[in-house]
């Protein structure tokens, strides 16, 4: 069911839509966050697996690991309860996928760059989730589910009520 051709959203569930998804952004940096502080002060993975060369030091693979946890709670939820998709759900993970395979690759390289350079790994990971924030919903809102937005049935009900009718 294409939105674009039923129905276009209002301002307000434009906004909503952009507070629902930094919400559960939040939630997910919050994982994102957590996963990458515990990697980083109890583990020492990269260097167990050898990888720290391959990453350029200890914090790509930490910060590689964390992301991806985030990127899976994060596409979860906003799928079903921001965007109220019914889209096939593994097309949409697969434009997600694409989006962090930009994403990916960039943003390990300048957390690699700028704790060399001696900026804090914190700092630079919380400016990470900032710029991910905003391209990420800018992403999904326009690329993945552009076209399904308020097609499952919870976003029917929220568009059209109970009675079918326009509700906005």
């Amino acid at each position: 069911m294409d939105i674009d051709s039923q129905h276009k959203l209002s301002p307000k569930q434009n906004i909503w839509l952009a507070v629902k998804f930094t919400l559960f952004s939040i939630s997910a940096g919050l994982i994102e966050f957590g996963s990458y502080f515990v990697l980083n002060k109890f583990t020492d993975i990269d260097r167990y697996l050898g990888l720290n060369a391959v990453f350029g030091n200890k914090y790509g693979l930490t910060y590689f690991i964390a992301l991806a946890l985030s990127v899976l709670w994060n596409f979860t939820f906003n799928r079903r309860f921001t965007f109220k998709s019914a889209a096939n759900v593994p097309a949409a993970m697969l434009k997600v996928f694409c989006y962090y395979l930009v994403f990916t690759p960039l943003s390990i390289w300048w957390t690699v760059y700028l704790t060399d350079i001696g900026w804090n790994e914190y700092v630079v990971i919380l400016c990470t989730m900032v710029i991910n924030l905003g391209t990420e919903f800018s992403f999904c809102r326009f690329v993945v589910y552009r076209k399904s937005l308020y097609t499952n049935e919870s976003g029917q009900r929220e568009l059209f009520g109970k009675s079918g009718e326009n509700n906005t």
